[in-house]
């Protein structure tokens, strides 16, 4: 089992004890998403932690979209509810990148693909090469944003 699935579990164990409803239901929902994603497809597999991460990393923003759907359906208690669970669900992700860390990343797929000349046809090649390096560590809305800043500017 992946170290990461193993703390999961752990942590859930501890929050029940703890009588934690908010943590021990946001662990279970994201124990039910790997189980989901272990057995999708053709035959089962065991994820590894960096598949956790992905799963952790939608999860994660479905429940900001969804934060702000109840915003803006007026339902500000479950609005706050969705952002709790996002923040349980960020205590097991990786360090996520700034802006500044962003835009280096970004800088430096430029140069090695070479696709500033190609101005926004160029998107896809640069996009190939940032996403494994801030998988799981940046929205990649953020990171498409900043791309597309990066061409329009040069």
């Amino acid at each position: 089992m992946s170290a990461l699935k193993d703390r999961l579990r752990t942590d859930l164990t501890a929050a029940m004890k703890a009588r934690d409803s908010l943590r021990s239901s946001t662990l279970r929902m994201i124990l039910t998403a790997i189980t989901n994603a272990e057995v999708a497809g053709k035959e089962s597999r065991e994820l590894t932690d960096d598949d956790i991460v992905g799963v952790l990393s939608t999860e994660s923003k479905k429940r900001r979209e969804a934060a702000v759907a109840f915003e803006d359906g007026n339902r500000p208690e479950q609005a706050a509810r969705e952002r709790e669970e996002a923040e349980v669900i960020a205590d097991y992700l990786p360090q996520q990148l700034g802006p500044a860390e962003i835009a280096e990343i970004v800088s430096a797929a430029l140069e090695q693909t070479g696709a500033a000349a190609d101005g926004m046809k160029g998107m896809g090649k640069v996009m190939g090469v940032v996403q494994p390096q801030v998988k799981g560590r940046a929205d990649g809305a953020a990171v498409a944003a900043e791309v597309r800043r990066q061409l329009n500017a040069g």
